[in-house]
């Protein structure tokens, strides 16, 4: 427990066997529950994360990092007794020192959703330690996210270092959600136009000298094209909709 919450964390792991021991093993004492969700793993993960005291999900086939963390919500929703859900990846690429400043906004009562922004924790160290490319994709999609998700005050748009209460995930249409690249841009819309409160959070960027990604920009930047795409217009219609049951004018 957590300043009166009970929190959860959920890790999507996909082929993470390098890095899930060391992922569930740094999450803090505090945490009440961890659910890892192996999405459909062709190497140790499963078997590795099966030795420790998680709930452990595996799905039969891939089916992406986004459908992989809701199949962790689920299960965060599916105990009464979780107030919050945190994720962090399989990676270990989630400093664990930084999740209680993501959990105090929501303690507080000043947010429904905390995201990390590795840009306001210090520029020099995102400089020195986040690959270039990874650098100008981020600042390109965090730009595009504040017109699609209504949120203008956020950045670090791809930092799914998250914490989200149960009102905002019961606030929320899941089985919407996007369920590869593109995830946390699709719910920063959804949550704008559920009118819940979301803000920003300095974390770490962590990249060891052996980080890999398993992100191709190929195989990336037309899935988050598309989720950009699409949550843009969920959120106008949806927002559309709701000003005419008001009888008020569109903006």
């Amino acid at each position: 427990m957590y300043r009166e919450l009970n929190v959860a964390v959920v890790i999507p792991a996909f082929n993470e066997e390098l890095g899930i021991e060391r992922a569930i093993g740094t999450v803090p004492d505090f945490v009440d529950h961890i659910v890892v969700i192996d999405d459909a793993s062709h190497d140790g993960t499963f078997a590795l994360a099966s030795g420790h005291e998680v709930e452990l999900v595996r799905h039969p086939a891939n089916k992406g990092v986004g459908a992989a963390i809701v199949s962790g919500y689920r299960r965060v929703l599916a105990d009464p007794r979780l107030d919050v859900a945190v994720v962090m990846a399989g990676d270990g690429q989630m400093d664990p020192r930084d999740l209680p400043a993501l959990l105090d906004p929501i303690a507080d009562g000043h947010a429904d959703y905390a995201k990390g922004n590795r840009f306001k924790y210090g520029g020099a160290e995102v400089w020195r330690t986040m690959p270039p490319s990874r650098i100008v994709g981020n600042l390109l999609l965090s730009a595009a996210t504040k017109l699609t998700s209504g949120y203008w005050h956020v950045f670090d748009s791809q930092c799914g270092y998250t914490a989200i209460t149960r009102r905002a995930l019961e606030s929320i249409d899941l089985d919407r959600v996007f369920p590869r690249y593109g995830y946390p841009n699709d719910v920063l819309a959804r949550l704008h136009v559920a009118q819940l409160r979301v803000v920003d959070v300095p974390v770490r960027p962590v990249y060891g000298p052996n980080w890999n990604s398993g992100i191709k920009l190929p195989n990336a930047i037309y899935p988050v094209a598309f989720a950009l795409l699409r949550s843009w217009a969920d959120r106008v219609g949806a927002e559309s909709e709701s000003r005419a049951l008001l009888g008020k004018p569109s903006s």
